[in-house]
């Protein structure tokens, strides 16, 4: 099986190039990177000119909600939707039913995954039983039945001994924890950040310290214990500063953002009030925190872009705000409003971009022969266009609650490579 990809322009983070260059892809894996590859053979030829050539994306946050919840999304259809976004590799969340917390449940997915999925899924392992945060799980076991990291996500882990016993296991595992920092007595029924557009609209307010003080808290558990931590969707200037003072001090730590909380503000409630496709945890912050996030991009405090993906079904989405479930979905739509946002109106560099949407993930999770068009490397690559428009008006996910819908963005996907097979084209 030969593909040949011609005429891009290969953006390669890792060796910081930006050129166009023809890719020859044989059994999946990349065999040869020059500036033109002629070949006498007959073989499949995609013609990427004028054409953005990517390492595959990588999403490290993903709720597939299977096993549990199929009606929301299945593995194939999250997959579908996330080679529709131009994501090759995915990390699929434990907050199932039942939760990822033991082997047999990590190989159901892994099994899954390999039968219906079009991309790889890395499942993420729990880091206390049934997500109760009262009891550590078999974290070895974990490890070896294949997860990729492990989380309590859609909790926080509330007992301090218990997280510094985690981060004590992960360290001598290599794994790392993704901490999704919220301290649920100080958030406890809110359902917006705490300000002023909770109070027009009379709706109980999350301070944004319910984010800040488990940032705090775990950054001091992870310099005790010398361990890797990943704080996942940062939503405060307060959170931003005190990683940013984290890492000039030399703790292992890395974070990522959502594009919503780059693109949107509270502010978007007093246009659309109540729209429940605009309730998320956390919830969408004010324009000084997204001013925060863009420059943290900036400057590389933030690590990575993830999607935080989160499908529900319209019944669900359609109740009275202070019922609807928190999230949205967001596979389809990352890249985009990174192109439109990042790129074009903040001037942050492309290269810098799909660093964060590819090479950094790998680095930081240890994904081996991900993130880079290299030779001998997976096959998996993105091909986007920069400048082609689009309207958000269709997707491949089972759900559709998303904020953008109607929109107009950039930076539309092509094509999709996956261990050297096209499994999306646009």
């Amino acid at each position: 099986m030969k593909l040949l990809i011609k005429n891009g322009i290969v953006v390669e983070p890792a060796k910081n190039l930006q050129q166009q260059l023809d890719i020859l892809i044989e059994n999946g894996k990349i065999i040869r990177i020059a500036k033109k590859i002629e070949l006498k053979e007959k073989i499949e030829i995609i013609d990427a000119k004028n054409y953005i050539v990517s390492p595959g994306l990588i999403d490290i946050h993903t709720h597939l909600r299977e096993p549990g919840n199929e009606d929301e999304e299945t593995i194939a259809t999250g997959t579908k939707a996330a080679a529709a976004g131009g994501f090759t590799t995915i990390f699929c969340m434990p907050n199932t039913n039942p939760p990822i917390d033991n082997q047999a449940t990590v190989e159901l997915v892994m099994l899954k995954a390999k039968n219906e999925g079009l991309i790889n899924v890395l499942p993420v392992g729990c880091i206390t039983k049934q997500r109760k945060g009262e009891e550590l799980t078999e974290i070895g076991e974990l490890k070896n039945a294949g997860v990729v990291a492990i989380s309590d996500d859609g909790s926080s882990v509330k007992n301090s001994k218990i997280m510094r016993r985690a981060l004590e296991y992960t360290k001598m595992f290599d794994l790392v924890i993704i901490s999704h920092c919220e301290d649920t007595d100080l958030s406890k029924d809110g359902v917006v950040n705490e300000g002023k557009v909770s109070t027009l609209l009379g709706l109980r307010g999350i301070p944004k310290e319910a984010e800040e003080i488990m940032v705090i808290r775990d950054i001091i558990l992870a310099s005790l214990t010398q361990s890797k931590l990943h704080i996942t969707h940062v939503s405060t200037k307060g959170s931003i500063d005190f990683i940013r003072q984290a890492k000039k001090s030399g703790i292992k730590i890395t974070c990522d953002v959502t594009p919503h909380h780059f693109v949107l503000t509270e502010d978007k409630l007093l246009e659309y009030p109540y729209d429940t496709n605009l309730k998320m945890n956390p919830p969408l912050r004010t324009q000084e925190d997204l001013d925060a996030i863009i420059e943290a991009i900036k400057d590389d405090v933030i690590d990575c872009i993830a999607s935080d993906h989160a499908p529900h079904t319209i019944e669900e989405k359609n109740k009275e705000f202070d019922l609807a479930p928190f999230g949205i979905i967001g596979l389809e739509t990352v890249l985009p409003l990174c192109i439109t946002y990042l790129y074009y109106k903040y001037k942050i560099p492309l290269i810098k971009i799909i660093e964060k949407l590819t090479t950094n993930p790998a680095k930081i999770f240890g994904l081996k022969t991900k993130g880079k068009i290299e030779l001998g490397f997976d096959a998996d690559l993105t091909i986007f266009s920069l400048d082609e428009e689009f309207i958000v008006d269709k997707f491949y996910s089972k759900s559709t609650n998303s904020p953008f819908v109607g929109w107009k963005l950039k930076g539309k996907i092509k094509y999709t490579i996956c261990n050297g097979k096209v499994v999306y084209k646009g």
